[in-house]
This record gives structure tokens, C-alpha cells and sequence, in this order.
């Protein structure tokens, strides 16, 4: 009897130990499933219109520190102006290593090469890795027979100088938590593009077309808020942007967009239908940089029910930090 009761005590207690195994194996699995989450998050304005610290241009560049990572979101216009406005800011660029070009035009990746050869000097792998999206050394001819593509002279000249670029296709994690969209689909009709009247258009694989940008992208981060969403223009248009950006990392509100919208010549009709969808994307902070325009903000922020304190008008220096909230500056504020 007792030997009967001694087997029955161990097969319980293997059955628990399974039991027990098989949660903990399905709590593990559950939590691999998760995307990982950004905790600690700032973003600072390098290059924009507005300043009251350093140089404004119509440009655009930002810092985003999360977790410890630093990413460069584009390089501005001018040469020197992302290089000169850091240090007029304190803001240390020699340990940055990864820089994000949201698209091809000359505003976005104007400061790039001064920025690799100037750092390079403190720091060999400084701004060395570049993240691109597909189709941004496209040929864009133009009427007179030139080439309206900087991206194809500066790809030459930033892997002489030791750098390289990464071509994404598609959506990519570059750190935990951290995404690039690569090209967006274009769901919604947004016309968030501007064509010069010399342009022929881009060619593409599947030949000459309309220019519409399609290799611009937009950096995510997945915090524990929200997703916050960094844009350079917004070409592929920022509600096709948020909307993918939902689909693709996680069903959550989107807790800030930061960055351009190119909105400023947008009609009340076009702003209002991207305010009442931002609203519905639960959007709850606003930082209108570059070509956003400043009517076009204080028109998404009323119509958002935002505040002076919730969404603002970019300038350099200006800053985002998760949990805190946007620091704007003084002339912004």
C-alpha cells in the first residue's frame, strides 16, 4: 500500500512539474510574441525653418535617443547646418553611428557628407550607416537633360569616405523597439508631393513615372505609451504613414507624430480630413516641423482638441521626451 501511495505521489507530481513546464513555456512564447517596447525617449530638432537657438533653414533633421540608441533622422539642407546647430546645442554627434534618410530630396540629405568627414575624425564609425529605402537613387531626370537626384553624386562620395548605405524594401527593425517603414503603401489618396515643372518624373524598374517620392519612410518607436512616428516630409502622406504603422507593429494609439507633414499649401479641406484621422489614431502630441506649416498646425491642433502644451510649431532644439512631453523652446511655445 504504501509503495502504491509513494508511485501516485510521483506521477502528480510529474503531471504538476508538466503543467507547470508547459505555462511557463506558453508565458515565454507570449512574450517573444511582443514587440519590444522603448522605455526612455527623446527627440531633438537639428534642422528646421524656426530657430531661436542656432541656424534655421527650410530643412529638416533630428536627434532620436531611446534606450540608450542614437539614430540621425535625416542631415538637413546645408552643409554645415546640422553640424553647427549640435554644437551650438550641446548636443554631442561624434558616438552617432546610424542615420535614417527619409527620402531623396536635397533638404533631408544635404548636411550628410560634411557630418561623415567632420566626425569620422573623433569617431571612425560615426554616421558610417545609412538606412535607405528602395528607390531613393532613382534617376530623376529633368526637361534641360540634368539629374535631379543628389542622392546619386553623394552615394559615391559617402562610401569613398568609408560610409555605406542600407537598402530596406520593406518594414525593418533597426533596434529593439525601433522601426523604419520603409516605402509605405498608399492606401488613402494623399497627394503629399510636390513636382517642379522640369521634372520628367523618376524612373523606376517598371519604367518613367510620376515622381511621387516612393522611396520616402518614416522611423516608429514603440514605447510604452504609443507609438511615436518621426517623419522628414510625410510624402507618402502621414495618414497612410500612421495607418501602416498600426497595422505593421502593434494595435496602439499613435502617441506623438514628430516631424514634417508637408501640409503648408494644403487645403482646410485636406487638413481637416487628416486632423479628424489623426484624432481617430489617437494622436495626443504634435510636433509640426519643416514643411508642415504653421497655419497647418494650429489648424490640426484645434481641430485634434490639442493644446499650446500638446502640439507645437518645430524649431530648432525643439524636443520630444516620452513621459514628459514636448519642450518647444521660446518661440515656439
Amino acid at each position: 500500500m504504501t509503495s502504491y501511495i509513494r508511485k501516485v505521489a510521483l506521477a502528480l507530481l510529474f503531471l504538476i512539474s508538466v503543467q507547470k513546464l508547459g505555462v511557463a513555456q506558453r508565458e515565454a512564447q507570449l512574450a517573444a510574441d511582443q514587440p519590444s517596447q522603448i522605455h526612455s525617449l527623446k527627440v531633438t530638432i537639428l534642422s528646421t525653418m524656426l530657430a531661436d537657438q542656432g541656424i534655421g533653414e527650410w530643412g529638416f533633421s533630428a536627434l532620436v535617443e531611446a534606450d540608450g540608441h542614437r539614430i540621425l533622422v535625416d542631415t538637413g539642407a546645408r552643409p554645415n547646418t546640422v553640424l553647427e546647430n549640435a554644437r551650438e546645442l550641446h548636443v554631442k554627434l561624434s558616438d552617432v553611428e546610424e542615420v535614417v534618410l527619409t527620402h531623396f530630396h536635397a533638404d533631408h540629405v544635404g548636411g550628410l557628407l560634411t557630418l561623415r568627414r567632420a566626425l569620422q575624425k573623433e569617431n571612425p564609425a560615426a554616421i558610417s550607416r545609412v538606412h535607405v529605402a528602395q528607390g531613393i537613387f532613382y534617376s530623376r531626370p529633368q526637361k534641360d537633360a540634368s539629374e535631379s537626384n543628389p542622392m546619386i553624386a553623394i552615394r559615391r562620395e559617402f562610401e569613398a569616405a568609408g560610409g555605406h548605405f542600407i537598402q530596406h524594401d520593406h518594414a525593418a527593425e533597426i533596434f529593439p523597439g525601433v522601426w523604419l517603414t520603409g516605402p509605405v503603401p498608399r492606401q488613402f489618396p494623399e497627394r503629399n508631393w510636390s513636382v517642379s515643372a522640369g521634372s520628367l518624373g523618376v524612373e523606376t524598374p517598371q519604367g518613367l513615372r510620376e515622381d511621387n517620392v516612393p522611396d520616402d519612410q518614416s522611423l516608429v518607436v514603440n514605447t510604452n505609451k504609443g507609438l511615436v512616428v518621426i517623419t522628414g516630409c510625410g510624402h507618402a502622406g502621414i495618414i497612410n504613414i500612421l495607418t501602416d504603422a498600426e497595422d505593421q507593429y502593434r494595435k496602439a494609439p499613435v502617441h506623438a507624430v514628430f516631424g514634417g507633414l508637408h501640409l503648408f499649401a494644403a487645403t482646410d479641406e485636406q487638413v481637416n480630413w487628416t486632423a479628424d484621422k489623426m484624432k481617430n489614431l489617437g494622436v495626443a502630441y504634435l510636433v509640426g516641423a519643416h514643411c508642415t506649416g504653421i497655419e497647418s498646425v494650429y489648424r490640426l491642433r484645434e481641430r485634434l482638441g490639442l493644446t499650446r502644451a500638446t502640439a507645437v510649431v518645430g524649431a530648432v532644439g525643439a524636443s520630444f521626451v516620452l513621459g514628459e512631453g514636448i519642450h518647444p523652446g521660446a518661440i515656439a511655445q
